[in-house]
């Protein structure tokens, strides 16, 4: 995905000679950047004091809605557990990829209808996108729960044997049950110590079932075996099991309870199936919806902007460059030529003087109004 500035400049005798101009200097001797037209309907101008506290209000609204944007491409990107050409597949706005979307810009007059003032449109966008981040934030919260209540029980059922669940590896048939006097246990040996627990384990305290002990299960570093003993052994035998590096563990079988573990497993599974489908159809128009709210919210602050700077009638050229990383250096330049006559101080301005209007404090200064675009809203990891 691409960076893009999106830039104004006055309109010379036509928009379409500030236009040529601007082309010819950014492809002339190398291609600098990819240059497109970026075009504004007739907005509704209003006042001078608006303009300024627009200008403002619109720079923050910018941010927020930047945000927004960011956490539905992560959320998405979470959800499809970074698979990332399904990722990119499902980022798209109106249908399109971003970067197509931007290098094609059209005003969308249904939804903000530009008979409208630019503070109606600006609190339009304001409206949607907040409803969407609240949303956001409720579908997220409940699939989060889901998945995380699911990752525990499946963690529960992998890993060592001396912190596993045992409830799907043992069987009712490898146990003494309804015994009041005998119960079966269940020990963790290490591989390497298993002829020290034949030998061993009917001598490891007294009461101790000869020929009762069984493997049940191994993994890479331990197995499962079974014990019976008497009840009234199981402190002594548990002590003497830990000094020889034999781990007794807490076990005892009760079919009930490895059901309803059994089942929460298959209806977390199955509530986690049923709502990921719906989910990412949510996040693939949400983040449509959002990103194009972001993109005409970079068409009103040009507007403002260039309306600021450059005055009335409104006379100017918004354009788009698709920049690449190497030539950002020398693209700055021939734009600094081209429009140095525009505000011989923009050089030397100092970003941490608060002009109003101009927004300096958010950002560089330039002769010429000057957006970033980043269509790249991803962090993979």
């Amino acid at each position: 995905m691409a960076e893009f500035w999106l830039i104004s400049a006055p309109g010379e005798k036509t928009c379409q000679q500030t236009w040529d101009k601007m082309n010819i200097a950014t492809t002339r001797t190398a291609n600098l950047s990819t240059n497109s037209k970026f075009t504004i309907p007739d907005l509704k101008v209003g006042t001078l004091d608006v303009l300024v506290g627009l200008s403002d209000e619109l720079a923050k609204l910018d941010s927020f809605v930047e945000s927004v944007v960011k956490k539905l491409a992560q959320y998405m990107s979470d959800v499809l557990e970074d698979s990332r050409d399904k990722v990119q597949e499902n980022l798209l706005a109106n249908g399109v990829d971003l970067n197509t979307y931007v290098t094609r810009f059209q005003w969308d007059m249904a939804k903000y209808p530009i008979k409208q003032s630019l503070k109606n449109i600006s609190e339009i966008v304001s409206k949607q996108v907040t409803q969407i981040d609240n949303d956001l934030k409720a579908r997220a919260s409940a699939y989060n729960s889901i998945k995380g209540n699911l990752q525990n029980l499946e963690r529960k059922n992998a890993g060592s044997l001396l912190t596993r669940s045992l409830a799907d590896i043992v069987k009712k048939e490898d146990f003494v049950l309804d015994s009041e006097y005998l119960i079966t246990m269940l020990v963790v040996v290490p591989k390497a110590s298993y002829p020290d627990w034949q030998k061993t384990y009917e001598t490891l305290s007294e009461m101790v079932v000869p020929r009762s002990s069984n493997l049940l299960f191994e993994d890479q570093d331990s197995g499962l075996f079974s014990v019976t003993l008497f009840r009234k052994a199981i402190d002594d035998f548990k002590l003497k099991s830990r000094e020889n590096k034999f781990i007794v563990r807490d076990f005892q079988y009760n079919e009930e309870e490895m059901k309803a573990d059994k089942e929460e497993l298959t209806r977390l599974s199955t509530d986690k199936k049923k709502q990921f489908g719906p989910l990412v159809r949510w996040l693939k128009v949400n983040f449509s919806e959002a990103f194009i709210a972001w993109i005409h919210i970079k068409a009103l602050r040009v507007f403002t902007e260039s309306v600021l700077r450059y005055g009335l009638p409104v006379n100017f050229q918004a354009m788009l460059l698709q920049t690449n990383k190497k030539n950002i250096k020398k693209l700055r330049e021939v734009l600094h030529e081209l429009y140095k006559h525009l505000d011989g101080s923009a050089a030397i301005i100092d970003a941490s003087m608060d002009i109003p209007g101009l927004n300096l404090s958010q950002q560089e200064y330039y002769p010429y109004v000057y957006y970033k675009i980043d269509c790249n809203l991803l962090d993979f990891k």
